[in-house]
C-alpha cells in the first residue's frame, strides 16, 4: 500500500515519518505540508518525495497518516477520502462534531477504511488489558487522569497553537474515553464539568454499562505531578491500566497495521472514524457544560 504524510510537524517528525518508512508492508510514497520547506525537510530525511500540491499527493497513494490540528486534519480527510484514500488519522478527529460527521461520511460514501490514533489503543500491554476488562461485567466506577506539563515544560508541543485554544479537553480527553469507552460502554450523559486551576477541567460520566467515571484532564500540571492513571471498581475489585514504556512509532506501526487489515477485509477497526466522532461527540458536549 502507498501511504502519504500529510503534516510536517513535531508529532509528523518524531512518531509518522519512522513508522511509515520503516513499516514493511507500507511504501512511504510522499509527504505533503503547509510549509513546503517543512515537507521537503523530512521527506529527504526518509528518501520519499516532497509535494507542493496535496491534490497530486491524493491522486498518487492509496491511504494517507494524518498528523496536523483537527480542523485541519477533518477538511483534508474529507478531501483524501473523497479521492479514494484509506485514513489513518489522529485524536482529536475534529474541532466540532460537524466536522467529523463529515469525515465520517465521507469515507462511508467513498468505502475507505479509517483508523484514529488513540496510542494507548495501540500500546500492547494496554490494548490487552482494556481487552480483558472489556470482557467483564459489574464495573461500578472509574476514574481516569490524564496529566501533562505540556505549557510548563520544555514539550515541543508548547507552541501548538489549537492545544493553547482547545486546552486538555480535547488534546488529552480522547486518551482517557478511549480507554474508559470499550470497558464502561458508550456515554448516556455527561452529567457535569467544571474547571480546575490552569487548563485543568474535570468531567464525570454516566455510561451505558451503568457505571460513572470521572476524568481529570490537565496540560499545565507541574511537570512532577504529570502522569496518566486509570482505576477501575467493581464486583471483580479494582485494577489500574499498567503503564507502557513503549514507544509511540511501534504504537504508530500497530494503527497502520490496522488501517491495512480493514482495507484488505472491509471490517471497520474498533478505533475508525465513527469512533472518533463518538468521542468529539462527548467533548463537545463537556466543552458546553464548562461554557455555562
Amino acid at each position: 500500500m502507498r501511504i502519504g504524510l500529510l503534516g510536517t510537524g513535531p508529532w509528523a517528525r518524531m512518531v509518522h515519518a519512522p513508522a511509515l518508512s520503516g513499516h514493511g508492508e507500507l511504501e512511504f510514497a510522499g509527504v505533503w505540508g503547509r510549509r513546503a520547506d517543512a515537507a521537503k525537510e523530512l521527506a529527504g530525511r526518509h528518501g520519499t518525495r516532497a509535494y507542493d500540491d496535496v491534490d497530486a499527493l491524493l491522486a498518487e497513494v492509496d491511504a494517507v497518516a494524518v498528523a496536523l490540528p483537527p480542523d485541519v486534519q477533518a477538511d483534508l480527510a474529507v478531501r483524501a477520502a473523497r479521492a479514494g484514500c484509506h485514513l489513518l488519522l489522529d485524536k482529536p478527529l475534529a474541532a466540532t462534531v460537524s466536522q467529523g460527521r463529515a469525515v465520517v461520511e465521507a469515507a462511508r460514501e467513498a468505502q475507505v477504511a479509517s483508523v484514529v490514533f488513540f496510542t494507548t489503543r495501540f500500546q500492547t500491554g494496554p490494548a490487552s488489558w482494556i481487552a480483558s476488562q472489556a470482557g467483564r461485567d459489574g464495573w461500578f466506577t472509574a476514574r481516569a487522569e490524564w496529566l501533562g506539563a505540556v505549557f510548563t515544560g520544555d514539550s515541543p508541543f508548547a507552541d501548538s497553537p489549537w492545544r493553547r485554544e482547545k486546552g486538555a479537553l480535547w488534546d488529552v480527553g480522547p486518551h482517557a474515553l478511549s480507554v474508559l469507552l470499550p470497558v464502561l460502554g458508550d456515554v448516556r450523559r455527561v452529567s457535569a464539568a467544571a474547571h480546575g486551576p490552569g487548563d485543568t477541567v474535570h468531567v464525570v460520566l454516566d455510561h451505558t454499562g451503568g457505571a460513572s467515571s470521572t476524568l481529570t484532564l490537565s496540560l499545565t500540571a507541574p511537570p512532577a505531578a504529570a502522569g496518566a492513571a486509570v482505576e477501575l471498581r467493581g464486583t471483580a475489585g479494582v485494577t489500574t491500566l499498567p503503564e507502557s514504556s513503549e514507544e509511540a512509532v511501534a504504537a504508530f506501526a500497530r494503527a497502520a497495521d490496522a488501517l491495512l487489515t480493514a482495507a484488505r477485509t472491509g471490517r471497520p477497526h474498533l478505533c475508525d472514524a465513527a469512533f472518533g466522532l463518538r468521542v468529539t461527540e462527548i467533548l463537545a458536549t463537556a466543552e458546553s457544560l464548562l461554557a455555562r
